[in-house]
């Protein structure tokens, strides 16, 4: 449904991205989270990831983009705001933190938001609302996040990682003509589409079984590891096929894209281009692919962020514990 609003707003949403998560325990101290608590594109964090049945709070550390205008010198507004709402439709409970722009003249707004165990029995939505003064009247909403956060005290992992369309054929014999001269291939990825699709080749035998299998043992940890080479693969795809077609405003500053590539730029980015805020960063790497150096270098960063993405450090760790364990048990 569309609605209409008696004064001028913005036409696009705020996007926002989890940058890191703690739990608070009993004992003062802090559990700080690996980001496989959570994962943007599918917007969840999962706080029952670090297995504590008695943390006391979570802290949420988050980052918001505003889209192009919001704090543009002619924008029909004033005493601009950028507020995080988390909001427990089961405990009735709102919480509201302003968060702070990150530097003078910056799309870029973070901060923290506290999670209180005993505030919340499932999941928490979490938004981001920008108000301001228009035509004299305080608190009005200019633009918002267009799909919220999910906050799951018990989850204890986010519900996934970058969403695929994951498809089987005879690379040799499909009616896909494009896929006839990748025959040698185990699997393929067109980042092209509305969500990236993922081909495997059942030509290779035995390969589409063991992916879809559920066997134990060293199978288990074999898939496992083709798992994260394959997510490995598509991380890196879809880095490059968001960054090669941005929009660009007049000043020449890309813009964040608003589907599935916004969201896999804002998850890769810090990774590679450690150090900068996400505008800052995304016009590093288009600087880079659109100059006329700097882009080849880039490369190992863009990998490294895929490696990250895919869990490849920890499938590799599991099959080598496994294959240990099979000397160790072959051995009289």
């Amino acid at each position: 449904m569309k609605f209409f609003y008696p004064y001028k707003r913005l036409n696009r949403p705020v996007t926002v991205r989890v940058t890191s998560a703690s739990l608070k325990l009993p004992d003062g101290t802090r559990d700080h989270l690996d980001t496989s608590a959570f994962s943007t594109p599918q917007r969840t964090v999962a706080l029952g990831v670090a297995q504590h049945e008695d943390w006391l709070s979570g802290r949420i550390a988050l980052s918001a983009t505003l889209p192009p205008g919001a704090i543009a010198p002619d924008a029909p507004w004033s005493d601009l705001r950028v507020l995080a709402v988390l909001t427990d439709g089961d405990t009735n409970v709102r919480t509201t933190v302003d968060l702070h722009q990150d530097a003078p003249d910056s799309k870029e707004w973070s901060g923290e938001i506290e999670v209180l165990r005993d505030d919340h029995v499932g999941r928490a939505e979490l938004a981001v609302h920008a108000v301001a003064t228009v035509d004299g009247v305080q608190g009005r909403t200019i633009t918002e996040t267009d799909v919220n956060w999910t906050i799951d005290v018990t989850a204890e992992e986010p519900l996934g990682g970058l969403r695929l369309d994951v498809k089987q054929a005879s690379f040799s014999k499909s009616a896909r003509e494009w896929l006839r001269p990748y025959a040698d291939a185990p699997w393929v990825v067109d980042a092209s589409g509305r969500l990236p699709l993922v081909m495997i080749n059942t030509d290779v035998e035995g390969f589409a079984d063991l992916l879809g299998g559920e066997a134990g043992g060293m199978e288990n940890k074999v898939h496992e590891l083709l798992v994260s080479q394959m997510a490995t693969d598509v991380w890196t795809a879809v880095f490059h096929s968001a960054v090669g077609d941005l929009e660009v405003e007049p000043d020449g500053s890309p813009v964040f894209p608003a589907d599935w590539q916004g969201e896999v730029l804002r998850e890769m980015l810090p990774d590679v281009a450690p150090g900068l805020s996400a505008e800052e960063a995304l016009r590093r790497v288009h600087r880079r692919r659109t100059g006329d150096a700097g882009w080849v270098e880039l490369q190992t960063r863009v990998h490294y962020a895929a490696v990250r993405r895919a869990g490849a450090r920890q499938a590799l760790t599991h099959v080598l514990r496994a294959l240990q364990q099979n000397n160790r048990e072959d051995t009289p």
